[in-house]
């Protein structure tokens, strides 16, 4: 039987996120198999896969903050916001007047902090049931609305000129939902120049870093976090008794003990060191808001 587990992998460029699940699937031999948060095809770095009894964490790993490294190509608008759209304009060079370090580092800082972005047209949003991307490969036009972001760091690791066009490396933390591409355009729009993203890797999704991810090849027999481990990397962990554990796994409260809870949802584990479930308040009481499988091995 397929363990319970978490999964990171070190996604190539070229592959969807549907690929690596679906070789995650043949490596260990289980349908049980899905993803917290997709990559692009052009992307790589680190994907969080959950395996069997695990994928009821995903919910609780999707939404955890995310690092990325991602070069920005100043000068040039596409139709993607990235490099694998066709180019749609490029800046002459009367445009590269006011666009200096400090324009940049001004232009960075607006798109730092809590801010509100319009996602790329060809993201995986859905609009009436289908994908923002299938409707603008379909020739329709789409506009999606901006949603509220969180960038908390935005820095310019290296800069050069390359062919005419200004090429940034940067190093981008921010909330889930945060489109990067959307970042090299909006950048590259305050500047008058038009801007897109090169190249993306994630690098971190909450506690878990890519620097202990596996390699696409390296799926058969690739060592898996139990889903205790992998919880309390996203989250506040409460040990909890064997009697608890079992009170909590048939679907009782653990009255009047709300005050032991450190965040609104919370790992509870037991003795054996088992994920029991995630556990929240209900009124001054702590009760079961997902339970994992008893057997997790």
């Amino acid at each position: 039987m397929a363990s319970h587990g978490i999964l990171l992998v070190d996604k190539p460029g070229g592959l969807t996120s549907h690929d690596v699940v679906a070789r995650t699937r043949r490596a260990f031999g289980t349908r049980k198999v899905g993803h917290a948060g997709t990559l692009d095809p052009m992307a790589t770095g680190l994907l969080v896969i959950g395996i069997e009894g695990a994928t009821r964490l995903l919910t609780y790993i999707v939404g955890a903050d995310k690092t990325y490294a991602a070069t920005i190509r100043l000068g040039a608008r596409t139709t993607t916001d990235d490099a694998e759209g066709d180019v749609v304009d490029t800046a002459d060079a009367g445009a590269w007047t006011d666009v200096d370090d400090a324009a940049i580092l001004a232009g960075i800082s607006t798109l730092t902090g809590a801010i509100s972005q319009v996602p790329s047209s060809v993201s995986a949003i859905k609009v009436a049931g289908r994908r923002a991307y299938d409707l603008v490969r379909a020739g329709e036009s789409v506009e999606l609305a901006a949603r509220a972001v969180t960038v908390s760091r935005f820095d310019v690791l290296a800069q050069r000129r390359v062919d005419g066009f200004t090429d940034l490396d940067v190093l981008v933390e921010c909330s889930s939902g945060t489109y990067i591409r959307a970042l090299a355009r909006d950048l590259g729009d305050a500047l008058g120049v038009g801007g897109h993203l090169t190249a993306l890797r994630r690098t971190r999704v909450g506690g878990f870093d890519v620097a202990d991810a596996v390699g696409i090849d390296e799926l058969e027999g690739a060592a898996t976090l139990t889903p205790a481990a992998a919880a309390a990397r996203v989250m506040p962990v409460l040990v909890v008794t064997a009697e608890e554990a079992r009170d909590l796994r048939h679907g009782k409260r653990l009255v009047a003990q709300r005050d032991r809870l450190a965040a609104s949802e919370v790992a509870a584990i037991d003795p054996d060191g088992a994920l029991v479930g995630i556990v929240e308040a209900r009124g001054n009481d702590i009760k079961s808001a997902m339970n994992m499988p008893e057997v997790q091995a």
